[in-house]
């Protein structure tokens, strides 16, 4: 379903509300006569505008602090010199880093609030970014009427100029497009507009129906303050927003602040050795699955990579520097060899590629491990004990089956870390609606077997949680269905789903808010390329974008037979390397590495809730106090050391133009201390 920005404006009806729309920016004042403190927090004016709320989440996401001023809420704090700054140890004080508002004036031109946002940001050198404003004079740009352009944005091409690319924006390799994703809903509306004098455009697009390009986002220096003034709408889930959205944060915090934000992209095959079941085309269901009417012994042949697959994904693997994760059920592999002649050389090609993978425990044959499943109904239900309470698997069968797995693993030498765990289908783990809490002895068959990461379902459990010891990794499923092998039953399957009752699908779209029918049926032989590939790639591509290190998942019968996985991941990957520059690689995780992440981050933002964090700038020493054992995120730029009790240290690794890590004080220090270049 399509993301949308709703705040479409024309001209007049702008000018006429100028007062409310006019936005601003600060510069660096004088210098004084001691460097002044400045917090590493940003003070955030939301007025409820979509793109208010689009920065704040990247805020969030990437673990800056902040301060929000609502300004639709009655009891807010008047906006004074007090609220801004004051003294600490008789040092001045800036308690803000800088400043997201609306626009260039939110609480009115000439008014004591913004006149005292003005000063303050004067003052202290703090820049503040208009979210989202129209191009007029007050913000450095010609009206539009002036050689310039008001209008949807849907499918334009924008880029970053030589200026953008030398500054905040120099991750980004220069041109993208705005998203088109339903040409009947218009998805952003902009303005382009020609610089005035004082005017940095840093984004631009050619002017529709006319000569020479607009700027979209650019910076506008005038009476001693910086601002960075976007002339578009957008939301928090658009690729263009998400795409600039790093760099609107660099701007505004001068590439210091808490924090930090990359872009991942895993990818876990599951059911490695093992078969997976297939659609039948026929009856709308897959054969031998509990909900499919007469499935019994109706089975077509299961879907199964070969040898020459495993060849395939090996050398793919190599042309694209990307490695997959292979979460495999070697109990379901040895039963394939012993009904087929005892022989198996998928496993054989597979384990003399092995060191070319990663390697994830999917528990040795893969069977259910939550409840005893009652499948006499459709759909089934927990079997219950003669006592009314719930039949769970053992917890020494949980055990036995990742145990049996990893050694069996161990002893083909697998590259593997025991302290990883996909169970099949998520089991063990609660299932709604039927089992509405976890297996009880799921977490001491974990603690048994030493696992601490266990994979989860994201559309049913986006958070990180903990499973007794160990902690969820949540998986986002791909849109390529584990029971088909070719674009024809992968498209067959999608129309069932995405197609209305009329047109001979399920009509599950029709009663699923969250979901939008197809407005007729794919080609089966073209909609899996036309539609499903772009489609999909879109929406893998928005999570790699958005800072989320969260994996995502297919099954091995996506490489097999048409082999129909890769032209998502190719999309994705080709669609990324050509937005992206060098320095900005993709990072590919293991899951342990990603069930880390996500753990900081949740330590992580819960001491700055807390305000158990203090973090501050003076010239060009920056200060960070956490709680003990607190992992630290810190962005700086390039040059910038660690301080340590003798001498320094090169502070973090080196990502989009900028130096950012997981940090902790140094020996025999309570506090982290960076020079900066």
């Amino acid at each position: 379903m399509a993301h949308t920005a709703h705040r479409w404006r024309n001209a007049a009806a702008v000018a006429a509300a100028a007062g409310l729309l006019t936005l601003g920016l600060s510069v660096p004042g004088a210098a004084a006569a001691e460097d002044p403190r400045i917090d590493l927090r940003v003070l955030v004016v939301d007025n409820g505008d979509s793109s208010v709320k689009a920065i704040t989440d990247q805020l969030k996401t990437t673990g800056i602090p902040y301060t929000t001023v609502d300004l639709n809420a009655s009891n807010r704090p008047a906006i004074t010199s007090a609220f801004l700054s004051d003294t600490v140890n008789g040092r001045p004080r800036a308690k803000f880093q800088g400043v997201v508002s609306p626009n260039e004036a939110p609480f009115g031109a000439g008014s004591a609030e913004q006149t005292a946002l003005e000063n303050y940001e004067r003052t202290y050198g703090i820049p503040q970014v208009d979210a989202y404003t129209w191009a007029h004079p007050g913000v450095g740009l010609d009206y539009t009427t002036e050689g310039g352009w008001a209008g949807s944005l849907d499918g334009h091409e924008a880029s970053v100029t030589a200026e953008g690319r030398a500054g905040s924006f120099g991750y980004l390799d220069g041109a993208f497009a705005f998203e088109d994703n339903d040409p009947t809903v218009p998805e952003s509306y902009g303005y382009a507009a020609r610089p005035r004098a004082g005017f940095t455009s840093y984004v631009d697009v050619p002017v529709p129906g006319g000569t020479g390009r607009g700027s979209l986002v650019g910076e506008y220096s005038h009476d001693g303050r910086r601002e960075l003034v976007v002339t578009f709408a957008y939301n928090q889930y658009q690729q263009q927003f998400r795409l600039l959205a790093r760099g609107i944060v660099e701007w505004l915090t001068q590439g210091i602040h808490l924090g930090q934000a990359r872009n991942y992209f895993a990818v876990h095959v599951d059911d490695v050795f093992a078969p997976d079941a297939r659609w039948d085309t026929e009856r709308n269901c897959t054969p031998g699955d509990i909900d499919c009417v007469g499935g019994g012994g109706e089975e077509a042949p299961p879907i199964r990579m070969t040898a020459a697959d495993a060849t395939y994904a090996a050398q793919w693997q190599r042309d694209h520097g990307f490695k997959l994760d292979m979460v495999y059920n070697a109990g379901s592999g040895e039963e394939w060899k012993t009904e087929n002649g005892g022989t198996d050389a998928l496993a054989d090609r597979l384990l003399a590629d092995k060191a070319q993978y990663r390697w994830i425990n999917h528990t040795y044959t893969h069977p259910f491990l939550g409840c005893v499943q009652d499948t006499s109904t459709v759909p089934w239900s927990c079997a219950k004990n003669a006592n009314g309470s719930t039949q769970y698997m053992s917890r020494s069968e949980i055990s036995a089956q990742i145990r049996n797995n990893y050694n069996w693993g161990v002893n083909k030498g697998l590259p593997l870390d025991r302290t990883e765990l996909v169970t099949g289908e998520h089991s063990g783990l609660k299932t709604l609606p039927q089992q509405p809490a976890d297996n009880p002895n799921l977490a001491g068959a974990l603690a048994d077997n030493g696992v601490k990461w266990i994979a989860s379902d994201n559309s049913r459990e986006p958070a990180q949680r903990s499973v007794g010891a160990a902690l969820t990794v949540p998986r986002y499923p791909m849109n390529v269905y584990y029971n088909t092998g070719t674009e024809q039953e992968m498209a067959d399957e999608y129309n069932w789903i995405y197609t209305s009752t009329a047109d001979g699908g399920s009509g599950i779209c029709e009663n699923n808010p969250a979901s939008t029918c197809l407005p007729e049926p794919l080609d089966a032989a073209t909609g899996y390329d036309d539609h499903i590939v772009p489609q999909e790639a879109r929406i893998a591509l928005g999570h790699v974008i958005g800072n989320d290190p969260r994996p995502h998942y297919a099954h091995q019968s996506n490489l097999a037979e048409g082999r129909i996985l890769y032209p998502v991941l190719d999309r994705v990957l080709a669609d990324y390397q050509a937005l992206f520059a060098a320095d900005t690689p993709v990072e590919n995780l293991a899951q342990g590495a990603i069930g880390t992440e996500l753990q900081r981050r949740a330590a992580w933002q819960n001491a700055v809730t807390n305000g158990s964090v203090t973090a501050y700038r003076i010239g060009k020493t920056v200060t960070v106090n956490a709680p003990s054992g607190t992992q630290i995120p810190v962005t700086a730029p390039e040059g910038t050391v660690k301080q340590l009790l003798l001498g320094t240290s090169a502070f973090g690794t080196p990502y989009a133009g900028k130096r950012s890590a997981w940090t902790t004080p140094a020996l025999l220090q309570s506090a982290v201390t960076l020079k900066l270049p």
